[in-house]
């Protein structure tokens, strides 16, 4: 099982960036996907997260219309769009699965992501 992420780097800002999560060793179509995140010094947050269909879809209060979670199940990935960042986005962001049928969740590594002028 896998779950990898890319994408992250270094923004100025008010810039995008676009997470991708490429999933591998189970069924991705029967898994809610999630993205959160981790700033130093601070717990793990939860930033979006995504029905197995992709037909339901939820975000944190702080990046509510700024970032969009979406998934293809025909590539196996998910994702994260990021617009008008902040300095405060700045995080180690993680990609989670859950199964819908059984007590299964993975991680990714995690991406890091920094805004900074």
């Amino acid at each position: 099982v896998q779950l990898v992420e890319s994408g992250g780097g270094l923004v100025q800002p008010g810039g995008s960036l676009r997470l991708s999560c490429a999933a591998s060793g189970f069924t991705f179509s029967s898994y809610d996907m999630s993205w959160y995140r981790q700033a130093p010094g601070k717990e793990r947050e939860l930033v979006a997260c995504i029905t197995s269909a992709g037909g339901r879809t939820n975000y944190a209060t702080s990046v509510k219309g700024r970032f969009t979670i979406s998934r293809d199940n025909a590539k196996n990935t998910v994702y994260l769009q990021m617009n008008s960042l902040k300095p405060e986005d700045t995080a180690v962001y993680y990609c989670n699965g859950r199964s819908v049928y059984y007590d299964a969740v993975y991680w990714g590594q995690g991406t890091q992501v920094t805004v900074s002028s």
